[in-house]
């Protein structure tokens, strides 16, 4: 049975940071690109970050987040992590991991449509 749950989520000021984590179950992450979304307004969920399967050695970032944030996956854990450094009270959200519906994918999937597992979320708060 596929699951994911999300971790990590929390409330800081404007400038620190959080790691959130998502613990895979019931497969291998390093088979699967896996994603972290937020919602966005009006419409269904954005990519934040995504990253493929682990022979596909790529990694996707939405622009408001480049250079801030790092997606990365631990295979031995089965976890994949979302690192968030600098941020900001536009990044306010709840966080979703999600799984990829095809195995292998070399490049990342950035589009909702494209992941077929989720978790249930982690909130990220904000502060200026």
């Amino acid at each position: 049975q596929v699951q994911l749950v999300e971790s990590g989520g929390g409330s800081v000021q404007a400038g620190g940071s959080l790691r959130l984590s998502c613990a895979a179950s019931g497969f291998k992450v390093s088979y699967y690109a896996m994603g972290w979304f937020r919602p966005a307004p009006g419409k269904e969920r954005e990519i934040v970050a995504a990253i493929s399967y682990s022979g596909g050695g790529s990694t996707y970032y939405t622009d408001s987040v480049k250079g801030r944030f790092t997606i990365s996956r631990e295979n031995a854990k089965n976890t994949v992590y979302l690192q968030m450094n600098s941020l900001n009270p536009e990044d306010t959200a709840v966080y979703y991991c999600a799984r990829d519906r095809l195995l292998f994918r070399t490049l990342p999937a950035s589009t909702f449509a494209e992941y077929d597992f989720w978790g249930q979320g982690t909130q990220v708060t904000v502060s200026s």
